[in-house]
């Protein structure tokens, strides 16, 4: 039996991803999180087989939410949710640690596929993000400008992109504000850009963020 934790700030979403799972003989929902921050609290408690992660979630968010669990289990078995159709994000859930990810357009029998195969160790991305990698590989073209941040300074981009402040974004990512000034300080300078709306229209303008 392979036993899946759910981490998806929408319960309905939750709900029917459980209902999914739940047709299958040989998977169990033994847990679920609507935060990153309740997925690593409770993580220990269950020891789930995979966890099934959203990566656009309130607080820390997906991608914080991978970094944690894998330092607290480094053998921790993460597979990655997201609506996102950039490059970007799969490039770094991946580089993070997570052994699947899973674009919410796949076909539902695709979950159960992914779960099957991150439980058993081995990697998974779906068909259409895997062509879109292998595409962005091969034939290059303009690279996306979050390329050049670093994993901190691409989460701290994130963060302010979505609207949130220098003193939120350190209590998510647990970092003193002035740490966070100063990635925010190197990530203006490396994108070109000015002010927060300014990085917000990047973000936008290279689907880093929904609309």
């Amino acid at each position: 039996m392979i036993r899946v934790m759910l981490v998806d700030d929408h319960a309905l979403v939750r709900m029917g991803f459980r209902m999914l799972l739940a047709n299958h003989a040989g998977i169990e929902v033994v847990a679920e999180a609507d935060t990153g921050e309740q997925a690593c609290a409770d993580y220990a408690r269950h020891r789930p087989d995979v966890v099934v992660m959203d990566l656009t979630m309130p607080g820390m968010g997906g991608l914080e939410a991978v970094r944690r669990l894998l330092a607290q289990d480094p053998k921790a078995r993460v597979l990655v949710l997201s609506a996102h159709e950039d490059t970007a994000h799969p490039r770094r859930v991946l580089r993070a640690g997570a052994l699947g990810y899973l674009a919410k357009r796949s076909a539902p029998q695709a979950l159960i596929e992914a779960v099957t195969a991150v439980a058993a160790n081995r990697p998974y991305v779906d068909p259409h993000t895997a062509q879109a990698l292998a595409i962005a590989e091969i034939q290059g073209g303009p690279a996306n400008p979050a390329d050049a941040l670093s994993e901190r300074e691409f989460s701290v981009f994130l963060q302010l992109a979505q609207g949130r402040s220098v003193a939120q974004i350190a209590d998510n990512l647990k970092l003193a504000p002035s740490t966070v000034g100063t990635h925010l300080f190197h990530v203006k300078q490396k994108l070109g850009a000015s002010n927060q709306s300014e990085l917000t229209l990047v973000a936008l303008r290279w689907g880093l963020i929904a609309p």
